[in-house]
């Protein structure tokens, strides 16, 4: 079955290489969707798959690259995307 999160990351995740660590993971899970940066400091990654890759990228969402320090996390379950492929850095 599939789902997809909506996922905001908080802490020192910009600059520490977190979207390109995010995107091989995704990859790595089969997961579809994307990952940014957003003003304000935080990432922001939707992603869609299966609901226990989803959970295992969510669980890598609360770690991130070596680098990143992850302070807070918050996932919300929404529709799946229907027109991703891949995933992608935006």
């Amino acid at each position: 079955m599939n789902k997809c999160a909506d996922i905001t990351i908080r802490g020192q995740v910009q600059g520490v290489f977190f979207r390109v660590s995010a995107q091989h993971v995704a990859e790595s899970l089969q997961l579809r969707g994307f990952v940014r940066n957003l003003q304000d400091g935080t990432v922001h990654s939707v992603a869609d798959g299966e609901l226990e890759k989803l959970l295992d990228y969510i669980k890598w969402c609360h770690i991130g690259p070596e680098a990143a320090r992850v302070d807070e996390i918050h996932v919300k379950f929404r529709s799946p995307l229907n027109t991703e492929r891949k995933f992608k850095i935006v």
